[in-house]
């Protein structure tokens, strides 16, 4: 087993720990990372965890030229009494698979994997920061790394996890952010890669952040790439509206990634007795919902931010202003559920954490 092969490698010159007050999101990074390659007709092998370092690889490397690679991202949090606990990894690695499949590269084991990243944090778990909305960012990732120029999928590839102290995802932490609702630029189209967790999406999703920050706006909500009608995600979270007395979210259609703390919201929703609607939903909708006073609340959710509050959307020049820019009760409440369950501050149900020490 794979287990038994983890070998440890640490490294003799440690770096200096940030200040936890000013972390910012995926600046800094940890003494360690795990390592693990994979060739073809041998399968993944040398799982390992050495010192955080550059890569050597080819210039003629696949990823480099055909864009074969996917991530992921989770946190480890630490409470006030030292222990520290993952929130859901198991699922990340399932979407991981996923990833892979749809970019026709190996698969991993996922229960291998969570031990594995286990491992890892246990070994850095002095640099998972306890100050108030902090965390450890987790990384890992796959990349096609054959030195070979032509369209096929790669026979070699490494897959790594890194480690990042992080603060708030936004500067304005709770704060509602405000939203441009894109009507030009596409994200993706079913039977695309919209579902899957691949560099490729964020790239394409560059240009119309930028526009949209030079006009005010924190992030970009996409619509569909067929009709550009109905709403998909924004780019860094699935999203969710409370429409009298309702949240709804959009469904699943192959184009929108499988947001694990959109399933977790989901859950908790239903739990509460909350109505939730996973359906197609049309911009003009919205609209409408907002012009007759219904559009009570709106957030996203995501690893990065959990929740993130949506004070207003722009839509083609209607300027729809959620709860007077302010954070929504339903909003702040399933915040707060997902972060005490996450610092294990809150009893956990569902069984979704797991402790890595305590």
């Amino acid at each position: 087993m794979m287990e038994s092969q983890l070998r440890i490698s640490l490294t003799d010159q440690r770096k200096e720990k940030p200040d936890s007050s000013k972390l910012g999101f995926g600046i800094h990074f940890t003494d360690h990372m795990f390592m693990m390659d994979y060739t073809a007709g041998k399968g993944w092998h040398d799982p390992r965890i050495i010192p955080h370092g550059p890569l050597t690889l080819d210039p003629a490397a696949m990823v480099f030229h055909y864009g074969q690679a996917v991530f992921e991202g989770l946190k480890a949090y630490r409470n006030k009494n030292g222990e520290v606990r993952l929130f859901r990894p198991d699922q990340n690695f399932k979407r991981m698979n996923r990833s892979l499949a749809r970019l026709d590269m190996p698969q991993v084991d996922e229960k291998f994997m969570v031990e594995a990243l286990k491992k890892l944090i246990s070994v850095e778990k002095e640099w998972i920061p306890t100050e108030p909305g902090t965390s450890l960012y987790i990384r890992p990732f796959v990349i096609a790394t054959e030195p070979y120029i032509g369209v096929r999928t790669s026979s070699t590839y490494k897959l790594l996890i890194l480690l990042s102290p992080v603060g708030a995802y936004y500067e304005n932490g709770m704060n509602p952010v405000k939203i441009y609702v894109e009507s030009h630029y596409v994200r993706a189209v079913r039977g695309g890669t919209g579902e899957a967790k691949v560099p490729g999406n964020y790239a394409a999703s560059l240009k119309a952040q930028a526009e949209a920050h030079d006009k005010g706006y924190d992030q970009v909500l996409w619509l569909d790439g067929v009709e550009n009608k109905y709403i998909e995600e924004v780019g860094s979270m699935n999203v969710f509206f409370k429409v009298n007395g309702e949240v709804w979210t959009p469904a699943l259609n192959g184009s929108i990634l499988q947001g694990i703390t959109r399933d977790s919201t989901i859950q908790l929703l239903k739990d509460w007795g909350v109505p939730v609607i996973e359906k197609r939903i049309a911009v003009e909708e919205l609209l409408q919902a907002y012009q007759n006073g219904q559009l009570e609340e709106a957030f996203g959710t995501g690893t990065a931010a959990v929740i993130s509050p949506i004070g207003e959307l722009n839509w083609n020049g209607h300027v729809m202003t959620v709860n007077d820019n302010k954070t929504g009760q339903l909003t702040q409440k399933i915040y707060d559920t997902l972060t005490g369950i996450q610092y294990g501050q809150l009893e956990d149900k569902f069984g979704w954490s797991v402790v890595v020490t305590e």
